[in-house]
């Protein structure tokens, strides 16, 4: 008889986390947003002008994705790219249209990270305590 793996948290982490990116997922997706959408506008409301080479670091995606996520957020009036010509620095700006649909995307988060309170209580805890300690250590 074969004994069970040990215990592995990198294997928990994970497995809880993909749960919850899916109902994420499945709370953005009215809103006409994926996870990797919503976390693009936040990065450029949190840094307006940031480069696309810098959006796509933060991103862990391509450049080109980059631009094809911007020309589409462009074109739905939620960024606006003041980029006067190719090969100049961006000048990206998320408009009123793409704060009001940031705040929607929040409630969906703030739901999610409510029932994920309730649900995990002692993780939360953990995991606020590890989100204090990483950002006292970048300071």
């Amino acid at each position: 008889m074969s004994e069970p793996p040990p215990f592995s948290p990198t294997v928990a982490l994970l497995t809880v986390g993909r749960g919850w990116e899916a109902a994420l997922a499945e709370g953005l997706k009215p809103l006409g947003l994926t996870t990797r959408k919503y976390g693009l506008l936040g990065h450029v409301r949190a840094a307006p002008g940031i480069s696309f080479s810098e959006l796509a670091r933060r991103s862990r995606i391509t450049v080109q994705s980059v631009h094809s996520a911007v020309a589409a957020f462009v074109a739905a009036k939620l960024v606006d790219d003041g980029t006067a010509q190719a090969g100049a620095a961006s000048s990206l700006r998320v408009t009123r249209e793409g704060e009001a649909l940031l705040a929607r995307a929040a409630e969906v988060v703030a739901r999610l990270d409510a029932e994920f309170a309730v649900r995990h209580p002692e993780l939360t805890e953990a995991l606020r305590a590890q989100t204090a300690r990483a950002a006292a250590r970048t300071t």
